[in-house]
């Protein structure tokens, strides 16, 4: 049995969590957190937290998982580059698995990328489109911003230097090294990620849609469960999928 808390438990990804969890017999939520709640008074039930708050709050709660010898789950987007650090830091002490997107299915997209991008070579231009629902509050989705990073590691550039995140007005010719990155929003699409290849006469597209949260809660669920036991680490869900 594992016993997980839940953070974030009454957003909308908190609350799937909670009805999945409910329909894996090895799993068992021993405490919900949202505003208003203190985590400290709940901290030492826990096998594994999985955090699905807000950005602002992860390290917070990194802390206190390092400080009780609780692994954590990280599903929260959109931390500043210190903070994402400190947090990496405090992997050292616990096991730690920390994905910008939990879906199988997603994770099957990262390692496609990889190597279409590895196969196609430089003469390809590449784009990223994602589209998420109208309330989602940051941008490029943290999936998006994975999926550009792969590219760039691939062709062995720093993403901050070669980004490319939309165009207005007269911005001369496409260069080969940008990486094109779009952002849509509207209406309440889960979420929608599309990898271009394209290049004279031809072009690859890569596509991932969700059309339920459960992708991502099952996902996150079943990395908790394959984290209990594990050595201190950073992991990523491609470890816990065996895709490494």
């Amino acid at each position: 049995m594992t016993n997980l808390i839940i953070t974030g438990a009454r957003g909308r990804m908190g609350q799937t969590l909670l009805t999945c969890a409910s329909r894996i017999p090895d799993l068992k939520v021993v405490g919900e957190v949202d505003l208003g709640d203190d985590i400290r008074t709940m901290i030492d039930r826990a096998d594994v937290v999985i955090d699905f708050s807000f950005h602002n709050a992860t390290l917070g709660i990194a802390q206190l998982c390092a400080a009780h010898g609780k692994a954590l789950v990280i599903g929260t987007t959109g931390h500043q580059e210190a903070e994402k650090q400190a947090i990496i830091e405090l992997t050292k002490q616990v096991p730690t698995v920390w994905a910008s997107n939990y879906s199988t299915g997603v994770n099957t997209l990262f390692w496609l990328t990889r190597k279409a991008a590895e196969i196609l070579g430089p003469s390809f231009d590449l784009e990223v489109i994602e589209m998420h629902h109208r309330l989602k509050k940051d941008a490029p989705s943290g999936t998006a911003t994975t999926l550009a990073e792969i590219l760039a590691e691939v062709r062995q550039a720093q993403l901050a230097e070669v980004i490319r995140h939309g165009r207005h007005g007269i911005v001369g010719e496409r260069t080969d090294e940008e990486i094109g990155m779009h952002s849509l929003r509207g209406g309440d699409v889960v979420g929608d990620h599309t990898v271009v290849f394209a290049a004279n006469g031809e072009r690859v597209e890569l596509t991932h849609k969700a059309s339920s949260r459960e992708t991502f809660a099952n996902g996150a669920l079943r990395a908790a469960q394959w984290l209990k036991g594990k050595p201190a680490g950073l992991y990523s869900m491609q470890d816990v999928l065996s895709l490494k």
